[in-house]
C-alpha cells in the first residue's frame, strides 16, 4: 500500500473484506504464555542471562530457569499477540494467527485472547506431535528486576512449528494491516509462514507492518530482514538498538537517516525520550507520555505499536498515531505484565482519537 495512504489523517485505511467483518489489524507471531517473575539482579547473573535481552532456550534450560525464579504469574502473551490485544482494548477490531498445543497453557492462551476481543485463528497441535523440543504451547519466562527492566528466556514449543499451511488467507485478507513480529524469522517454517502472509496481504492490497522485536534477532538475520523491509514492509517498528543494528549504524541519528532513505514509514522508540516518526515529513520527534510509576517495561513496545496502528487505521496521521502509542506504552508499564489493565478505549476518547 502506498505510503501516502498513511499521511492523510482524514482517510482511514480501507478495511473492507468482502462479506466478512473487516479487521483493523491482523497479527501473526509466537503464541506464548508469559511467566512473569520479579527477581534480583543476581538471579540473572547466576543464570548467565543478558539483562534486557530475549534468549531462545531449550526445554531443559527453560525448566531450570523456571525453578530458579520462584513465585510467578502466568498470562497469555507473545509480542504480536499483545499488540492486537491492545488494538482490541482501544476499541479496534483485530485478529491473531499463531500455533498452540492442545494442553493447559494452550487453553489459557486461547481463552485470554478471545476474552480480550481478538478473533483468534490458532493452529492446534496434539500434545504428542513433533519431537520433544517442539511439543507443548510455548512459554516466555519474563524476569523483571528492580529498575523495571525485563529479561526474557523463551521456549517456543509448538509455536516454532508455525508454517505456511497454518496461515488463513481469509483472515489476513480482512485486515487493513498485517502485523508481523521479527522473532518469527528465527525459525525456517515460521519464516515461510511470514512470507505467505505477506503474499496474501499484497494480493488483497493490504499493508504490512513489521516489528524488529530484538536487537540480537536483527544481528542474526540483518541482511534478510533488511531485504524484507525494503521489498515488502510499509510500516516498521524498532527501538534504538534494533534500528542501529538493522542499518549497521554507529549512532541513532545515522540510523534515522538510513531509515528515511528507505521510504518506509518508521516508528522508532527510544525509551523515556519518546519516539521518532519517519515519513513524508522527515524525522519528527514525539515526546514520551508521562508514566507516574514504572513497574515493568514488558509490553511497552507492544502497546506503543497498538496505539500507533489503531491511530493509523482510524484516520490519524503518523505523528498523532505515535502520540497515542506513547500513551498506551505509559499505561502498561505501571503494572506487572504486558497486557493493558487500564481502559485504553477511554484513554483514546479522552485524547480525541475516536
Amino acid at each position: 500500500m502506498p505510503l501516502d495512504r498513511f499521511d492523510d489523517g482524514r482517510a482511514p485505511l480501507d478495511r473492507s473484506g468482502g462479506g466478512a467483518v473487516p479487521l483493523d489489524v491482523v497479527g501473526m507471531g509466537n503464541a506464548l504464555v508469559d511467566i512473569l517473575a520479579e527477581v534480583p539482579d543476581r538471579v540473572l547473573a547466576d543464570l548467565s542471562l543478558v539483562r534486557g535481552s530475549m534468549e531462545l532456550v531449550d526445554l531443559r534450560r527453560a525448566e531450570d530457569i523456571y525453578s530458579a525464579v520462584g513465585a510467578a504469574v502466568e498470562v497469555s502473551g507473545g509480542s504480536a499477540a499483545n499488540t492486537v490485544a491492545g488494538v482490541a482494548a482501544l476499541g479496534g477490531a483485530s485478529g491473531f494467527v499463531g500455533k498452540i498445543a492442545d494442553d493447559d497453557m494452550g487453553n489459557v492462551f486461547a481463552h485470554d485472547m478471545r476474552a480480550s476481543g481478538v478473533e483468534l485463528r490458532a493452529a492446534v497441535a496434539g500434545v504428542a506431535d513433533g519431537d520433544a523440543e517442539s511439543r507443548g504451547t510455548g512459554r516466555s519466562i519474563i524476569m523483571v528486576t528492580g529498575d523495571a527492566e525485563r529479561t526474557m528466556a523463551t521456549h517456543l514449543g509448538v509455536s516454532s512449528t508455525l508454517c505456511a499451511a497454518d496461515v488463513p488467507e481469509d483472515l489476513v485478507a480482512r485486515g487493513g494491516v498485517l502485523y508481523l513480529e521479527g522473532y518469527l524469522w528465527d525459525r525456517p517454517s515460521a519464516k515461510e509462514a511470514m512470507r505467505r502472509a505477506v503474499e496474501i496481504a499484497h494480493d488483497h492490497d493490504r499493508s504490512v507492518a513489521l516489528s524488529l522485536s530484538d536487537s540480537f534477532c536483527v544481528e542474526r538475520h540483518r541482511k534478510d530482514l533488511l531485504d524484507l523491509v525494503l521489498s515488502d514492509v510499509d510500516v516498521l517498528f524498532a527501538n534504538e538498538e534494533e534500528l542501529r543494528s538493522l542499518f549497521s549504524a554507529g549512532t541513532f541519528d545515522e540510523a534515522l537517516a538510513d531509515a528515511e532513505e528507505t521510504g518506509v514509514l518508521v516508528a522508532a522508540t527510544c525509551g523515556p525520550r519518546g519516539s521518532f516518526v519517519i515519513g513524508g515529513r522527515g524525522p519528527v520527534e514525539v515526546p514520551a507520555a508521562h508514566a507516574p510509576h514504572v513497574v515493568d517495561k514488558t509490553g511497552a513496545g507492544d502497546m506503543y505499536a497498538s496505539g500507533f496502528l489503531y491511530g493509523l487505521t482510524h484516520g490519524s496521521d503518523p505523528v498523532d498515531a505515535a502520540h497515542l502509542g506513547s500513551l498506551c506504552a505509559a499505561a502498561v508499564i505501571g503494572h506487572l505484565g504486558a497486557r493493558p489493565q487500564h481502559d485504553l478505549a477511554e484513554l483514546a476518547r479522552a485524547e480525541g482519537f475516536v
